[in-house]
């Protein structure tokens, strides 16, 4: 194997602000600083392509080229195009044909970032990964644990795509954004050392899903044709058709189609039944959830029930909870509070302040 310097890092780059002000502040701390863009997906079309914020196509490869040329690094193109296929873009189409409402981000961290840049880090020499992520990674003395905390810039914060890294991953990865205050300082230093990148707009739309029309996309990369179903409600009776699940997600209330003379709202997807279930707004409230494939990272592992404050999708506000362990890697979350549209194939994520304890991916929620 090769023997790893702990003074070279590889940072993952797209072309965007973030990843390449970090790349620049690691080269201004000393570090031997090697660029490299992850070639994950390739959408035919050109005006996609070209599109100005996307993190895939070909105008983004040129945004890292120059930013590497102008901060004096070298830079390179690694295709990674079929293990994303493999472990983002089919577990995507595969959960939302079970009827779960996955992240997609909380994979491509989990497998792509932190796994297979890591190894190819490893096989350049370079003992560091860094990224653009908002976000703290932190050694603890005391616990003997790399940890992660909330980003400094707390609207940016991106701990909770995070939840799922293991410690041996951790001491490997470099997160040199997570001290700042802001996005407007991260544009400020780009600006102020002449990057063409300083203002590019912030990338919104998941990176391979043009338009963010999911179930366009899902349609075009799966062999069956998508079925319509049967709406309805929570006796069974049948209130009309739906245009197949995977246009559905828990607590939904626009683009149904249906007029019941009172608002609507998805509570329940029945994949086996090809059933979307309709209810009031109070049916899409849980006290209670169920999590698979849980990760702690505080923690070793959860032998008794522990106070966290829960987010269970990225834009939630923390929520007060108590975490308790269950047989296996699953966990059941009790919450002060019930909780709107608890959704599974989302993760649960939790905290102790800006502590990032751990997390998991929403198995279903109980009333």
């Amino acid at each position: 194997m090769t023997a790893l310097d702990k003074n070279k890092v590889v940072v993952g780059m797209s072309g965007g602000v973030d990843s390449s002000v970090a790349a620049y502040l690691l080269k201004k701390q000393g570090y031997e600083v090697i660029g490299v863009m992850m070639k994950i997906w390739q959408e035919p079309s050109e005006e996609y392509i070209e599109s100005e914020d996307g993190c895939c196509g070909l105008s983004a490869a040129d945004d890292a080229r120059r930013v590497a040329n102008k901060i004096g690094i070298p830079f390179y193109v690694v295709n990674f195009k079929s293990v994303f296929k493999e472990k983002v873009i089919n577990y995507f189409i595969d959960e939302y044909l079970k009827g779960r409402t996955p992240n997609p981000c909380i994979a491509c961290n989990r497998y792509i970032k932190f796994e297979e840049l890591l190894k190819k880090a490893h096989s350049l020499g370079a003992y560091y990964v860094a990224t653009g992520h908002y976000a703290r990674i932190i050694y603890d003395d005391e616990k003997k644990r790399y940890l992660i905390k909330k980003s400094s810039a707390e609207m940016k914060d991106q701990t909770y795509t995070l939840y799922n890294l293991k410690q041996e991953q951790l001491k490997h990865i470099l997160m040199p954004l997570g001290e700042y205050t802001s996005k407007e300082e991260i544009r400020k230093i780009a600006e102020e050392i002449g990057l063409d990148v300083a203002n590019k707009p912030d990338s919104q739309e998941i990176c391979f899903v043009p338009d963010n029309d999911y179930g366009n996309f899902i349609e075009e990369n799966i062999e069956n044709k998508i079925e319509p179903g049967d709406f309805v409600d929570t006796k069974g009776n049948v209130l009309g058709k739906h245009k197949g699940i995977i246009h559905y997600t828990i607590g939904q209330r626009k683009g149904l189609g249906l007029s019941l003379g009172k608002p609507a709202y998805v509570i329940n997807i029945i994949p086996e039944k090809n059933q979307v279930v309709i209810g009031e707004n109070k049916d899409v409230f849980s006290f209670k959830l169920i999590a698979q494939d849980v990760n702690f990272i505080s923690v070793d592992k959860l032998t008794k029930p522990l106070k966290v404050q829960a987010k269970i999708r990225y834009s939630a506000k923390p929520a007060e909870a108590v975490v308790k362990p269950l047989e296996k890697d699953k966990v059941i979350v009790e919450f002060e509070n019930p909780q709107r549209a608890i959704t599974p194939g989302q993760a649960v994520v939790f905290y102790d302040g800006d502590i990032l304890v751990g997390g998991g991916i929403i198995e279903k929620a109980v009333k």
